[in-house]
């Protein structure tokens, strides 16, 4: 069975009708409660979702991580997920399988892991990104940095939904940007405003694509002791060009996070919530959450001014060096 919009179409159906679980969380998911709110005149949706507490409150420390089975490896799965196998460029150590989320944020929400288990790290895989995101159709991939929101750090994986629901994907267009770099039919442009040092790229050649990307990634700043730079990325492909967005991060977790109390909020931010929908799952968090609050969670979270200027002059250099 092929990857495309129409078997992805038929995975769901299939597995709405045989996965009890899943089929309950996709009904609640419509009645979930929205609110919107305005950030230094970004807007945002925030979505309270009870179901998504098994990511959020997720220990992702190297403790707990080896004192639990891998969720994602094929033989831990619930027998009743099924999934699409997709080998990208015919490679079996590149062989990834597309799979119903039953814990949705999106009306449709896919997982897409390795079928190896491979630690969480994006080098080297901007291609079966770009092709995924071209095959499925009408859904946003997105990566999740393991320590940038991703709840199996220890298992490679994308996530997919449906494209359209992040506010960043029309908001985009009308944001400022600085050009970084133009040539071999793709664009390098950094975006101005809330998520500071946010890297766009433009291009309607995949390889092209691909090849800055691992360029553009391999530019950021990398923490000592982090096997790779802190960031959240997002891609989609629509009317022949692919669009990706990389968002470097400076803390994995707000303050807000570890606080006590009446100050504490459960909001672990991943790519979702970077890409404009904060996901709350718990109800007193949704109704604290103002526009003040998530101005402080993500000062705390992006870099800084300062940095993004230096993320920027080393993306150029390299791109227009190269």
């Amino acid at each position: 069975m092929g990857l495309n919009s129409e078997t992805v179409a038929a995975l769901f159906e299939e597995q709405l009708s045989s996965w009890e679980q899943a089929r309950s969380n996709y009904i609640a998911l419509e009645n979930v409660l929205v609110k919107e709110l305005t950030v230094r005149g970004y807007p945002f949706k925030v979505q309270f979702n009870p179901a998504r507490i098994v990511s959020s409150a997720a220990k992702v420390d190297s403790k707990s991580i080896s004192e639990r089975k891998c969720f994602l490896c094929k033989e831990n799965r619930p027998v009743v997920q099924r999934g699409i196998d997709f080998s990208y460029n015919g490679d079996t150590d590149s062989l990834y399988t597309v799979l119903v989320n039953p814990f949705p944020i999106f009306p449709r929400h896919l997982t897409i892991p390795l079928l190896a288990h491979t630690h969480q790290l994006i080098a080297g895989k901007f291609g079966a990104m770009l092709t995924i995101a071209e095959e499925i159709g009408d859904f946003t991939l997105f990566y999740n940095g393991p320590k940038c929101g991703a709840s199996a750090p220890d298992h490679f994986h994308f996530q997919a939904g449906n494209r359209g629901f992040l506010t960043i994907e029309r908001e985009i267009e009308n944001m400022e940007s600085e050009s970084l770099f133009s040539g071999h039919g793709a664009q390098v442009s950094l975006v101005k405003g809330l998520f500071r040092a946010l890297v766009c790229v433009r291009g309607r050649d995949k390889g092209e694509c691909e090849t800055i990307l691992e360029r553009v990634f391999s530019s950021l700043p990398l923490k000592e002791g982090e096997p790779e730079p802190m960031v959240n990325i997002i891609c989609w492909y629509s009317s022949g060009q692919f669009t990706t967005l990389l968002y470097p991060r400076e803390r994995h977790r707000p303050s807000h996070y570890f606080a006590e109390g009446d100050e504490n909020i459960l909001l672990s931010p991943a790519s979702v919530d970077m890409g404009g929908v904060l996901i709350t799952p718990l109800q007193k968090d949704f109704e604290k959450i103002d526009s003040s609050i998530a101005e402080q969670i993500f000062d705390q979270i992006c870099v800084s001014e300062e940095d993004s200027v230096k993320i920027a002059e080393t993306i150029k250099k390299r791109l227009n060096d190269g």
